[in-house]
């Protein structure tokens, strides 16, 4: 991505976003389901202030609270009963949560929601907790992670599987703007 936006004349970047050196720079900032990936979102939100002009406008929309919960709830019971102790490596906030980190940085939050988004999957739920869930199954060894996987697979299909082949994650997302004064 970093390429094709280069090929087309921006200047693009790959960087930290609890780690941003911009100063006073640019008009907007916007982010599509990354911030929950940003466990430490007061840096996050310091380096976003930070890189904004006066009247810039931070708009994003990330998982917010209550996202892929029956699966974090499958996938922490699970390794409860293998023995291991787990804590959800994701930052899901509530309206409330973000908006007063938001506002104790200075922003002015003009909109904020959390809007249920449930997403089917391309496949079964194993694929998903092979792609983001490795926080997860990175606490067992190797040889343990495809047993695993199938057990949390089976925990979710009453939850999540509509029995015709569909597989439903329950996404929820924290939609934002807000603008620095």
């Amino acid at each position: 991505m970093i390429n094709a936006a280069k090929s087309m004349g921006l200047n693009a970047s790959v960087g930290d976003g609890h780690r941003l050196s911009f100063s006073d720079r640019f008009d907007a900032v916007f982010s599509n389901a990354a911030l929950h990936w940003m466990t430490k979102p007061e840096e996050v939100i310091s380096g976003v202030w930070s890189a904004l002009k006066p009247g810039g406008r931070f708009v994003g929309e990330f998982g917010g609270a209550g996202n892929v919960a029956m699966i974090v709830g499958a996938i922490e019971q699970e390794l409860a009963d293998s023995g291991v102790s787990a804590k959800c490596p994701w930052f899901f906030p509530s309206t409330d949560q973000y908006t007063q980190l938001l506002t104790d940085a200075g922003f002015d939050v003009k909109r904020i929601s959390l809007l249920p988004r449930p997403t089917t999957l391309p496949g079964d739920v194993g694929g998903w907790l092979r792609t983001f869930a490795q926080s997860y199954t990175n606490l067992l060894p190797e040889s343990q992670r495809d047993g695993f996987i199938a057990a949390v697979v089976e925990k979710l299909r009453p939850l999540l599987y509509d029995g015709q082949g569909n597989w439903t994650a329950d996404y929820v997302r924290l939609r934002f703007e807000a603008f620095k004064p």
